[in-house]
């Protein structure tokens, strides 16, 4: 059998049929002071016992309308009843009893029947039945005791009072349980739509892709941020609006089309379209549409509840830069490339090998000038394609399985002077560069080899581009206050162009047509390796000429409690 819950009684609707008993109470003990009043003064007797007892009665029910409103007593049985059914069921019998000759109340004890079905358990509604039941016997006894009526019909009269007042106490509880599995059920499917709304709404503003939902009308209902980036115009537009009443409908007209063939043709369309908005570059766009389920069965009766609008199908569209797709495309051709690559380097490396000690061997037995220039040339080439091998190879190094890299840490301070004296030491003349180290003992999570592979790359690829000041190339370490660690590399050459700067660290990409392309890939591939990460930025430093400007790689550290990201899988090589 089910049981009246307190989180059911909480809910509003039992809280306003809780009242509504209360108002009830009210208006009874209202009522019956009116009637005693009319009743005394109509048959010329004066009653004051019944008189007080329903002018108390009123007051205590209004007492506890007023401070008992907002606050229905626990199903369970307990003392909490007693103030609204005890006193009921007391003033019933003291009116009864007083007034034998005159009046019948034995009608209301249906009230607190009724409150006990529908507010209390099961078992209190039984109860309470049962108490009010005994009355009614204890009433006939008395009748009989005092030679009012007949005996067989006054005990007659309160079993059949007794089992309709059991009928109406089970049926009113039932239908109260039934209102609270039914108001459980609603809030439950309530809560689980708007955790469902709360969900989409977060998937949606978080996707990198546009998602517009629109109608037939080409009315706006959702956007999320990328749609109204990808949307173009020099302002945002705010969500809802129409494609059709803006001044950059004209630039809209694409989307509209789309849309319009789609609910004509009742299935998803697919189409590349350009966005054209006055003194704007166009947007390329890739759109597909879904159409949305009818709200109606078919040839179903449309539904009162439901305007024409909300019956209508919506035509949910999702907006795709073409220029981030062909970026994509282009970054995984360049993945496969690298991979290839890899596997053919490393074929090359054994023939290349024995063309170099061949050439050298020859070399030794030259003696004309031509033929020996023509030999330099072999071996300066041949070991160019080496170090392109090389390259080439580290690509795979780089990507082994995680596993296999140590997780070290090491003083960062320490590693950064050592490999810069390193690198400084191969040329003092050429390679001058001026260290500021204010990292302090910050330990980070890297591998030393592999941090000295990251700062030769840095320092070669910013010796190639700085001016001849010797404060043209500076080496920096700090720390931010929450004891983040970073490295930062920075050279006074021209600033990049932005087509370059958009390319730096992707593999086989190089503005220099000597170049393999595969230093700045290296070092992310090492950083990410490590939990790290770089970036490049142009950024002014003091010099002995003033702030200049320049260009800055900067590596971020992890802290060293956390541990490295693993590496791929799908880019793994063993060489």
């Amino acid at each position: 059998m089910a049981l009246l819950t307190l989180s059911a009684l909480d809910d509003k609707p039992f809280v306003r049929l809780w009242r509504g008993f209360l108002t009830g109470r009210v208006m009874v003990a209202l009522a019956l002071l009116v009637l005693q009043i009319l009743w005394q003064a109509l048959n010329h007797t004066s009653e004051p016992a019944a008189l007080a007892i329903s002018l108390a009665y009123f007051g205590a029910a209004l007492v506890l309308r007023i401070w008992k409103r907002n606050a229905p007593p626990t199903p369970a049985i307990g003392p909490q009843w007693m103030v609204s059914i005890g006193m009921d069921l007391a003033v019933v019998c003291a009116l009864q009893w007083l007034q034998a000759g005159g009046m019948n109340y034995t009608p209301l004890f249906g009230l607190p029947i009724l409150l006990a079905a529908v507010h209390g358990t099961l078992l209190l509604a039984l109860g309470t039945t049962a108490v009010v039941s005994l009355l009614l016997l204890a009433w006939a006894w008395w009748l009989n005791a005092h030679g009012i009526g007949d005996a067989a019909q006054n005990y007659l009269q309160g079993a059949l009072a007794g089992m309709g007042y059991f009928i109406v106490a089970y049926l009113a509880h039932e239908l109260a349980a039934r209102l609270v599995r039914e108001q459980q059920h609603a809030q439950q499917s309530l809560m689980t739509a708007q955790l469902q709304s709360e969900v989409s709404a977060l998937v949606i503003q978080s996707l990198e892709e546009g998602v517009l939902v629109l109608d037939a009308h080409a009315d706006v209902h959702m956007a999320n941020p990328a749609a109204l980036l990808l949307l173009g115009g020099r302002h945002p537009t705010a969500v809802p609006f129409s494609l059709t009443d803006d001044t950059r409908s004209a630039a809209w007209q694409p989307l509209v089309a789309l849309a319009q063939r789609s609910f004509v043709q009742g299935h998803a369309q697919a189409a590349d379209v350009y966005l054209q908005h006055p003194d704007e570059s166009p947007v390329a766009l890739h759109v597909r549409t879904w159409l949305t389920p009818s709200r109606t069965a078919p040839g179903a009766p449309p539904q009162p509840a439901l305007t024409a609008r909300a019956n209508e199908r919506l035509c949910v569209m999702f907006l795709h830069d073409l220029r981030a797709m062909q970026a994509r495309l282009r970054t995984e051709k360049l993945a496969a490339m690298g991979r290839m690559s890899a596997a053919v380097a490393h074929e090359i490396r054994n023939p290349l090998a024995a063309i170099t000690q061949a050439n050298a061997l020859l070399e030794e037995d030259l003696h004309d000038p031509a033929q020996r220039r023509l030999a330099q040339m072999v071996r300066e080439n041949a070991e160019r394609l080496a170090r392109i091998v090389e390259d080439v190879l580290d690509i795979a190094r780089v990507q082994q399985q995680a596993q296999l890299a140590p997780d070290a840490t090491l003083a960062l301070d320490d590693c950064v002077a050592r490999i810069c004296s390193e690198w400084q030491a191969q040329e003092p003349a050429r390679r001058r560069v001026n260290v500021a180290l204010q990292a302090g003992n910050v330990q980070v999570g890297f591998d030393t080899e592999h941090l000295r592979r990251v700062l030769y790359n840095l320092l070669d690829n910013a010796l190639r581009h700085k001016s001849p000041e010797p404060d043209g190339l500076q080496v920096s370490t700090r720390t931010t206050p929450s004891g983040q660690a970073s490295l930062q590399v920075w050279s006074d050459g021209a600033p990049l162009d932005p087509s370059v700067e958009r390319h730096l660290f992707e593999p086989f990409f190089s503005s220099q047509s000597r170049s393999s392309g595969l230093g700045l890939y290296i070092c992310r591939e090492l950083c990410q390796r490590h939990g790290a990460s770089i970036g490049y930025q142009r950024l002014s430093r003091p010099t002995r000429r003033g702030d200049v400007e320049g260009n800055a790689f900067t590596v971020i550290f992890r802290p060293t409690a956390q541990s490295a990201a693993p590496a791929s899988l799908f880019d793994t090589f063993v060489v």
